[in-house]
This record gives structure tokens, C-alpha cells and sequence, in this order.
């Protein structure tokens, strides 16, 4: 038996795929549960049109993603940390920091979505992806700097 599938099924086949099963499998099993519809012309027709609607909703999407992805990869955040001499932080910077850091900055970005395999630790300048649209990426500059300390009273501040 033809059938068109209106979801993916595991180990069967993804949405919108036009298949031959054997007919107790369709008519028990994926037609009931409204997983697959029988190949006839007019549900092929309307397969098509939810296909094609489905297709301009997803590009409408990505060119507004497009927009944030240009937006997001001219941002630089920087954050000041107290440091040792060997320019490793005390503490670190997280992902949590970096969205705190880009909602002040007005971006809606979920922090599971910040692609830091571990928090930073060192003082210097880092590249870290965003992931905005599926497999569209953007990326920041994240600077972590050191906290400057005031020299006590009566002391010079040291030369390097």
C-alpha cells in the first residue's frame, strides 16, 4: 500500500515521504494514529501546498535569523577579573555571564545555546559560537581582562 507520512516515523521514514508498506502496517498502525495518509491525488495535492507553506515559513525564519547572526557576530563583550600573575582568572566566565552580558545588550539568547565546552579561565581574548538557527552559527568576541588593583598608600605602583 502507498502512503504518504505526516511525521517522521522511526525506522520507517521522515515527513512528507512517499512510501510502499505492507497494508495491515498502514491501516492498523499509521493511518489510525495519524502518522500516514493513503496516496491518492487529492491528498497528494495537499501534502504539496503544506510542504510548500511549510518551506517559505522556514525561509521566512531564517532571513530573520540571517539579521541576528549579522548583529551578534559584531559584538565584543568584555569582562574585568581579578587574575594572578600567570593570567589565570580567579573565578571564571561562564555562559551564564556571557548571556547575562547579552541581554543587557538586548539579545534573547538561551544560554544552552552558548557553545562554551568549559568556562574560560585566562585572561586574554576568545571566539565563542552561538548557535541561532539550527545549524547556523554566530560568534563573539569575549575579552576577559585583568581588574587593575589600586597600589596601597605609600607604596609605588611596580614597573613592568
Amino acid at each position: 500500500m502507498k502512503i504518504i507520512l505526516l511525521e517522521n516515523v522511526e525506522k520507517v521514514g521522515r515527513k512528507g515521504d512517499i512510501l510502499e508498506v505492507a497494508p495491515g502496517f498502514a491501516r492498523n498502525y499509521l493511518i489510525p494514529r495519524k502518522l500516514a495518509l493513503e496516496v491518492t491525488p487529492g491528498n497528494l495535492k495537499s501534502v504539496e501546498m503544506q510542504q510548500k507553506a511549510l518551506r517559505n515559513k522556514l525561509e521566512k525564519e531564517r532571513m530573520t535569523y540571517q539579521e541576528l547572526i549579522r548583529q551578534l557576530n559584531q559584538v565584543t563583550l568584555t569582562f574585568v577579573r581579578k587574575s594572578s600573575e600567570k593570567d589565570v582568572i580567579f573565578g571564571s566566565v561562564s555562559a551564564a555571564d556571557i548571556q547575562e552580558e547579552l541581554s543587557r545588550l538586548g539579545f534573547d539568547i538561551d544560554r544552552k545555546k552558548i557553545v562554551l565546552e568549559e568556562p574560560i579561565k585566562r585572561l586574554g581574548t576568545f571566539s565563542v559560537p552561538i548557535k541561532v538557527y539550527h545549524e547556523d552559527r554566530a560568534e563573539i568576541k569575549v575579552n576577559v581582562v585583568r581588574e587593575e588593583v589600586p597600589a596601597p598608600e605609600g607604596q609605588a605602583k611596580p614597573t613592568a
